[in-house]
């Protein structure tokens, strides 16, 4: 178990004592102060004298049932967070509890991972809404500056972007793909003294090592074979503005080191120049890896790590953003549905279960191809379980659960295929056949390849990096056929 973050004030509610001594030990060994009463009066005065953070509420105590307590100790000075605890036969008290206020719950029994897990959740969430208090009224809406998300993780990025857009100093984004670093960077942009100035975004994942240094710094005509003109870089369109390097993780280490001189001089010089020039910059990084753990790999140089790792700020992955998922999702299909000429005005009951149960490996961008790829395949007036279930595997490699993520053992994509399972449905629960190959035209297989190359540029409106996740294949390999083609679509 993960070494605790916040030390808390506890109090068990229990009146069994072998499992209250069994929690005050788990409670003590992570790292926080624990009480225990033994009855709901008991606990009722324990709650009113003291300021506790937490209380962990049996739901079935001797002298009254927990939830007459619950508003009670939710209403003392302290507003303390809630855990209610009942037996698996009484989950509906749960719920019930959760309607009165309580903050999470624990089905007997369960074990100290499990209690710890949830007792570090509230205390965190505790910690946020405090946060969030300090917060302006036009931070507390439904989004902020492009992004959407009203949960409390949400909010303190906004509180954090708020503070750190004035200053000149580097930010260094983190999170999973998808989680939205470009968005945040681009918030920051927004809200500071440049705004008015470029915001040039480079995503050093999407761009083959020998091009990276030409599309940063530019070159001059005749630096190396190709080199048909002078370009200007992406340093130099930035002066003035905001210069965001995403995925900066899988920035070459010999052109790091002359990004570090560029971010401590502001100077540089193009390839195949001799020329220093000098522009007014202001560095936002983004990486969906653990920057510290690249550096100690040896693959991310420490000193341009603490040059640029001045502000971080961590995007919350989509599964710990709570509603936030159904937000996203509804204002994903008004607005698709808008743009695809579809009836769709929202989700049954069934259908939102699913989005909130499923994990979303790959964040907010996942879940906007899965709402497009349902809204482009499908019209109907709500979006139903079945079209979500055809939608999901056909953009997650078949990792949706055929029964709605209920938490039976998910397949490989290969498992899947071989089964002949790994195909969207088309409104039905079963599996659609792959098309029959005799169907197509036979022609030279780099035709082939060039043909579905362009198709999926043109779907993702000539996004290579999104191209290259529908074709399943790295952005490099995108950029090199282009390249090889004479075709260019810039750089996402």
């Amino acid at each position: 178990m993960a070494e605790a973050q916040v030390s808390a004030r506890v109090l068990i509610v229990e009146d069994t004592p072998p499992l209250a001594e069994m929690y005050r030990q788990f409670v003590l060994a992570d790292g926080h102060l624990p009480d225990v009463a033994t009855d709901g009066a008991e606990a009722s005065a324990m709650a009113a004298a003291n300021a506790y953070d937490v209380v962990l509420l049996d739901l079935q105590l001797p002298d009254m049932n927990g939830l007459d307590i619950l508003s009670e100790i939710k209403a003392t000075a302290a507003h303390p967070a809630v855990i209610v605890a009942t037996a698996h036969g009484t989950i509906g008290k749960a719920v019930e509890a959760m309607r009165a206020g309580a903050d999470d719950f624990l089905v007997k029994p369960f074990n100290g991972d499990r209690l710890i897990v949830t007792l570090r959740n509230v205390i965190q969430k505790r910690r946020l809404s405090g946060i969030v208090a300090t917060i302006g009224p036009e931070r507390t809406a439904s989004g902020y500056e492009g992004i959407l998300g009203e949960s409390l993780a949400m909010q303190a990025i906004y509180r954090i972007i708020e503070s750190a857009a004035p200053s000149k100093a580097s930010v260094f984004v983190t999170g999973e793909s998808g989680a939205g670093k470009e968005l945040c960077a681009a918030a920051i942009h927004k809200r500071s003294p440049r705004a008015a100035r470029p915001f040039i975004a480079i995503n050093c994942g999407a761009i083959p090592h020998d091009l990276m240094e030409s599309e940063i710094f530019g070159h001059v005509k005749g630096a190396f074979t190709g080199a048909t003109a002078d370009r200007v870089g992406a340093a130099a369109r930035a002066d003035g503005g905001t210069l965001f390097l995403d995925e900066l993780g899988e920035m070459p280490l010999e052109l790091q080191v002359k990004l570090l001189r560029f971010v401590q001089t502001s100077g540089f010089t193009k390839v195949g120049g001799a020329k220093l020039e000098a522009v007014d910059v202001r560095f936002v990084a983004a990486t969906n890896r653990d920057p510290l753990a690249e550096v100690k790999a040896g693959r991310f140089r420490e000193d341009l790590y603490y040059r640029l790792h001045v502000i971080p700020i961590h995007m919350p992955a989509l599964r710990d953003r709570g509603e936030d998922v159904m937000l996203l999702a509804r204002a994903f299909l008004r607005d698709m549905s808008a743009e695809e000429g579809r009836r769709f005005g929202g989700f049954t009951a069934e259908a939102e279960r699913m989005l909130l149960d499923y994990p979303w490996p790959g964040n907010v961008r996942e879940l906007q191809n899965v709402i497009r790829n349902l809204v482009v395949l499908n019209d109907a007036d709500v979006v139903d379980a079945a079209i979500l279930r055809a939608a999901l595997p056909a953009l997650t490699g078949g990792f949706a659960d055929r029964d709605a993520f209920g938490g039976a053992a998910r397949e490989s994509r290969q498992d899947r295929r071989a089964s002949g399972s790994g195909y969207g449905g088309g409104g039905s629960n079963a599996p659609m056949r792959p098309p029959d190959l005799d169907d197509f035209p036979l022609m030279p297989l780099a035709e082939m390849e060039r043909r579905l190359i362009d198709r999926a540029l043109r779907q993702t409106g000539q996004n290579v990096p999104r191209a290259a996740a529908l074709l399943e294949v790295s952005p490099s390999t995108v950029y090199r056929k282009l390249q090889r083609w004479g075709i260019d679509v810039g750089v996402a």
